[in-house]
């Protein structure tokens, strides 16, 4: 696309946007332009005068599931939730030591961590922005910690710059802004600007560089105090007669261009990834836990629903005991499904051709994490990276530090990997074991001294292999929510969809919830008509 010939369109340039720095940057954009916006949540649903005896089917113990039963039961309707698993939380999970998992083709891991050690394979934290969570965490008394998000003392490793080696974030960061600071003052200066700058702004422009890129005076980057205030020193100041500081070499232009320099600084730009971030204290299913215990006693636990079925007077849902085996059937007026679509498209629903095309039509990610339990803190004692991710153009992608206890001694968890994508669908093919070996092998490009050194055990979860989910998230497309987003949220006779699947907040547990709340909201409206 010649961006020089014509004023691109919008959908051109949110295309193009998408196609270089991923969603995260496609939806600030679109924030900007007024396509998208902060997660909106102006208080728990109105659902006054619920007819007296009215009852509902609420299918999985998820967020969207766990939260619709709570208000429905709050506004007096008589609620059964079925749950597939022995836990309710859905992708709100954490693996603690004592825990067995078994995923898809039999493979099963006895989770070894230290006592009050965890990995939470799914949501691992919290925007600032997301209120709704927010606030159903501070009305169930969730206690709730920083994320440290961005650190500048990281690692940013790509096999093609740097000699292959990882560098400090800070450095090729510093050393990315300077660089191209340098090349736009050269073009201030130069006057190749005339006709989009004004004398003044020319002036303030350049100050402007100088100070953002730490330029020198003739407005180069170079090694020198100034750039080093920034990007760290090769020897810090001191006291003494030694406390004079060095400053330290820049890496070359080619280099910082690498794509994993400067995806990884827009990493932090995106919408959904902007300090400040929040985690529950003590592990993400805390937050599953607090949800669950408004509703106790509501569950039905173990149950595997193999038929959804309604007509113009109820709903009739069949589930197995997965147990014992033995087959139930759950009558109410109304049903709230939160069965990921991935499930759901497999089961014998009685909806409309076009609802069970909708279901049919978004597939799932399968992202991999991986928990690796090291003796010690050694990132923190050897690199002083507290908190924070180092990213690296191997399949892990990521490595991302606890944020809980720091400074403390004995064991530890990091998280080890977050592929997604074509590193995600290599690992997902792995025995268990093989992941973990893949990650200590990719993660002693990092941590060479002691990564393999400090290991002590890991677990890791291939979301395309998680039974109850087959998949991480739903993946629509601007085509998939064109022809099937408003038929997939809309109310099926007595049976409406809620979960991340049925929001613009894909992905994320803000998204289930104001899904839940929009759904519960209509489906009150229509008992109230019926």
């Amino acid at each position: 696309m010649d961006l020089g010939a014509r004023t691109p369109t919008r959908r051109q340039l949110l295309s193009a946007i998408a196609a270089v720095g991923g969603t995260a940057a496609l939806y600030q954009a679109m924030t900007s332009l007024g396509h998208a916006a902060e997660t909106q949540f102006a208080g728990p649903p109105n659902l006054a005068g619920a007819r007296k005896g009215a009852s509902v089917i609420v299918l999985g113990a998820g967020l969207a599931g766990l939260l619709a039963a709570h208000e429905l039961t709050k506004a007096g309707y008589r609620v059964q939730i079925l749950e597939y698993q022995d836990r309710a939380g859905g992708r709100n999970w954490s693996l603690r030591g004592g825990d067995t998992y078994t995923e898809l083709g039999g493979a099963t891991q006895k989770v070894g961590y230290a006592p009050g050690n965890y990995f939470n394979p799914g949501p691992w934290r919290i925007p600032h922005h997301h209120r709704t969570l927010l606030h159903y965490c501070k009305a169930f008394g969730v206690a709730l910690e920083p994320f440290i998000q961005f650190n500048h003392n990281t690692w940013i490793h790509s096999s093609q710059s740097f000699g292959g080696k990882p560098v400090r974030f800070k450095a090729a960061a510093a050393d990315f802004e300077g660089h191209v600071a340098e090349l736009l003052a050269k073009s201030v200066n130069t006057k190749a600007l005339d006709e989009a700058v004004t004398p003044e702004d020319r002036e303030r422009l350049l100050e402007a560089l100088k100070g953002w890129g730490m330029l020198d005076k003739d407005y180069r980057y170079a090694s020198n105090l100034r750039s080093a205030s920034h990007r760290g020193y090769d020897r810090p100041p001191g006291g003494g007669i030694n406390g004079a500081p060095i400053p330290s070499a820049l890496y070359d232009l080619h280099d910082v261009l690498d794509p994993q320099v400067w995806t990884s600084m827009a990493f932090f730009m995106g919408h959904e990834m902007q300090t400040t971030m929040f985690q529950p204290v003590g592990g993400m299913d805390m937050i599953g836990k607090a949800f669950a215990k408004q509703v106790e006693g509501q569950i039905t636990y173990g149950a595997k629903v193999t038929k959804i079925a309604q007509d113009d007077r109820g709903v009739a849902v069949t589930y197995a005991d997965t147990r014992s085996g033995k087959v139930s059937t759950a009558q109410a007026d109304w049903c709230v499904c939160t069965i990921p679509l991935s499930v759901l498209g497999q089961i014998d629903t009685q909806v409309t051709d076009e609802m069970m095309a909708a279901i049919k039509a978004v597939p799932y990610s399968g992202q991999v994490k991986i928990g690796l339990e090291m003796n010690r803190r050694f990132w923190e004692e050897e690199d002083s990276i507290y908190g924070g991710h180092s990213f690296t153009d191997q399949e892990i992608a990521l490595i991302s530090y606890p944020n809980n206890n720091l400074f403390g001694d004995g064991p530890a968890v990091l998280l080890g990997a977050f592929a997604r994508e074509m590193g995600a669908y290599r690992l997902a093919g792995m025995t268990p074991q093989q992941r973990l070996e893949v990650a200590l092998q990719q993660g002693s490009v990092l941590h060479p001294a002691s990564y393999r050194k400090e290991f002590r055990t890991g677990a890791s979860v291939a979301w395309s292999r998680v039974p109850w989910a087959l998949g991480c998230c739903a993946r629509w497309t601007e085509e998939t929510r064109k022809e099937h987003y408003q038929t997939l949220v809309a109310m099926d006779r007595r049976i409406v969809l809620a979960g991340e699947h049925a929001s613009y907040v894909g992905c994320w547990m803000e998204g289930a919830l104001l899904s839940s709340i929009d759904a519960i909201t209509r489906l009150h409206k229509r008992a109230l008509e019926a």
